[in-house]
């Protein structure tokens, strides 16, 4: 598969949150702010991609009995670094992903790809998957954050810029949008645009 029909699937006709619907909690549990959604975005991609190689090098190694007990031991490991990285570098963007930062390890787009694609192909081709399924998770996640936070705070990239106020575009905003049943709102909304552009796209 060429890499830009990969990048299309990971981000558009394959997205693992809109078109699969995986990895929900972390979608909705940290876009409640642009910033929180990049950086977690980042952080699953460095993790994907790593998890990705290695499990593509050991692939004719790991028994099969014990695969995912091994898969989940090495993406716990590039899961331990990354934390280690952000708490050294950005505590700020680690103490506000909080747990959500090593659940990283049980997250499902990152387990699933080890299993149905890094296990059964050579590292190259493992490591632009791992890229592009990262692209597309964090595309999903930078999408919500970014309307979450716009509508619910009336800011963007809060914690960033112009100190903890981020670039405020208006004031009163629907605060409703960063709470939990926000994340659902602005989940489905965008799922029935999504379907509805689908749909569209089938019946030409």
């Amino acid at each position: 598969m060429k890499f830009s029909d990969q990048l299309k699937a990971g981000i558009i006709t394959d997205n693992p949150v809109f078109m699969q619907t995986i990895g929900l909690c972390p979608t909705l549990a940290t876009t409640t702010s642009l910033n929180n959604a990049i950086g977690m975005g980042l952080a699953a991609t460095a993790v994907l991609i790593g998890s990705n190689l290695v499990i593509s090098l050991l692939r004719k190694v790991i028994p099969d009995k014990v695969r995912i007990a091994a898969f989940i031991s090495i993406i716990a490991t590039f899961v331990s670094l990354i934390q280690m990285l952000l708490n050294a570098y950005v505590p700020a963007l680690a103490a506000s992903l909080g747990l959500f930062l090593p659940l990283i390890v049980v997250n499902c787009i990152i387990l699933g790809r080890a299993e149905a694609y890094a296990s059964k192909n050579k590292p190259l081709p493992s490591i632009l998957d791992g890229v592009c399924m990262g692209l597309g998770f964090t595309f999903a996640l930078v999408l919500m954050g970014f309307f979450r936070e716009l509508l619910g705070a009336g800011t963007i990239l809060s914690g960033y810029v112009n100190g903890v106020n981020g670039i405020q575009i208006f004031s009163n905003p629907a605060v409703m949008m960063i709470l939990p049943a926000g994340g659902f709102l602005a989940m489905g909304f965008i799922l029935a645009v999504i379907q509805k552009v689908m749909s569209g796209k089938e019946d030409k």
